[in-house]
């Protein structure tokens, strides 16, 4: 058997017992998890290091190494997602429907775990501790593959986990971690409906492609974070400039950055000039259709924008901008172009904003805020394994409900049919 065999094996056997955890050894675990990260910090960061190092020596690209890097701030994220997970309520066994039928059954639909819960990532080796949080916290065992790039800031993190599982008596089986870059076993790992459950890939698009083609075990992925803001005729612009410069410039190698501003023909005139300056304060290129550099005066660093530069995700210091004529126009373009992962609107007036809202139906729709807060975290879920745009079986990011199922338990007095 090879060893992803059995390390998916392990989970299996793992999340039978993950079944009926007590919640108060689950929140144990992640806050002693989440002290050890605190305090080993400088043996992951050393780690890390390592990995950038050898990263850069083989010259990765700066996207890639933008994902890869921890930081002291980085991993004290890490621990609060950890506490924030221990802090929310157990969703095994909660209730989500109760009803008395006609034939005098009570039924119930309660949320259960989904099993084992596979991980394939690349680089951002923060993934390791939060797919294991919300897996476990969820009742369910993880098996994870990491990026070989990132293998001692993940074997750094694999390890602290487990101590922290032994130190309260839980199956150190709960997490996993594979290291082979052996395709043939990945593979394989994508075939193993008898142990793994579900697999989430996390990427980029040439790994979930991959995962997609070969995968006969469910899958939930998003190819692509194709994000839009649409400024409104209404919009203040003040506004408008930070949450597109932010959202662009925070963290430019996130699925949910900024790829591409839409703004309304009437406040273009306003609105291109002080991008195309707050851009070349910021460093990052515009590439613009004509209306849009018209409307900037072919600023320096506003460069003609071709029919690919709309619909890519870039990941990169670069926007593509367009003028619209309209909301409709907008929500055409994003329909075309989008990805189903991200938009957000900057407008004041109320129905403009519900316009959006009700036709817009990417996983997050955002009013008057960063695209950059489609993030578990910041949505209040303690932390995501990933950001679905399948819709089934879940849409956006996913917190600890979306990796439960439903189940009916039914209870009677004896009827029969």
């Amino acid at each position: 058997m090879s060893e992803v065999a059995q390390a998916a094996a392990r989970c299996k056997e793992a999340s039978r017992t993950l079944v009926f955890l007590e919640s108060d050894a689950k929140d144990a675990v992640l806050r002693t998890l989440a002290s050890s990260i605190r305090a080993k910090a400088a043996s992951i960061l050393e780690a890390n290091a390592a990995d950038m190092a050898a990263a850069r020596e083989a010259d990765i690209g700066d996207a890639k190494l933008r994902r890869l890097e921890l930081t002291e701030t980085s991993l004290d994220q890490i621990a609060q997602g950890l506490e924030q997970i221990a802090a929310m309520p157990d969703p095994i066994g909660s209730t989500t429907r109760d009803d008395t039928v006609p034939s005098g059954l009570r039924v119930r639909k309660v949320r259960t775990p989904l099993g084992v819960v596979a991980m394939i990532y690349e680089a951002r080796p923060g993934v390791t501790v939060d797919a294991f949080a919300l897996c476990f916290k969820a009742g369910n065992a993880c098996l994870l593959k990491g990026g070989r790039e990132a293998g001692r800031s993940n074997a750094a993190l694999w390890q602290l986990a487990q101590e922290a599982l032994s130190q309260h008596a839980c199956p150190a089986s709960a997490i996993e971690l594979v290291t082979t870059s052996d395709r043939e076993e990945l593979k394989q790992m994508l075939t193993l409906t008898e142990s793994i459950d579900l697999v989430i890939p996390r990427g980029g698009e040439t790994l979930i492609r991959f995962v997609h083609e070969h995968a006969r075990v469910p899958t939930i992925q998003h190819f692509q974070g194709v994000c839009h803001v649409y400024v409104d005729a209404s919009a203040d612009l003040d506004s408008a400039i930070e949450i597109v410069a932010t959202g662009k410039t925070s963290a430019p190698a996130t699925c949910n950055t900024t790829e591409c501003v839409l703004v309304h023909e009437s406040v273009a005139g306003d609105f291109a000039p002080r991008l195309a300056e707050r851009a070349r304060a910021d460093g990052f290129e515009i590439r613009a259709e004509p209306r849009f550099a018209n409307a900037a005066g072919h600023a320096s660093g506003v460069m003609p924008a071709s029919e690919g530069d709309f619909g890519h995700e870039y990941l990169d210091l670069i926007l593509a901008a367009k003028v619209v004529g309209s909301l409709d126009e907008a929500v055409e373009h994003i329909a075309r172009y989008g990805s189903d992962h991200t938009e957000a609107i900057v407008a004041e007036d109320k129905a403009a904003q519900r316009e959006f809202v009700r036709r817009v139906t990417s996983s997050c729709v955002l009013v008057n805020a960063s695209t950059r807060f489609n993030d578990g975290f910041q949505l209040g879920l303690g932390a995501e394994i990933g950001i679905s745009t399948s819709r089934l079986h879940a849409y956006g990011p996913m917190g600890l409900e979306e990796l439960t199922t439903q189940r009916y338990v039914v209870e009677g007095s004896g009827q029969t049919r």
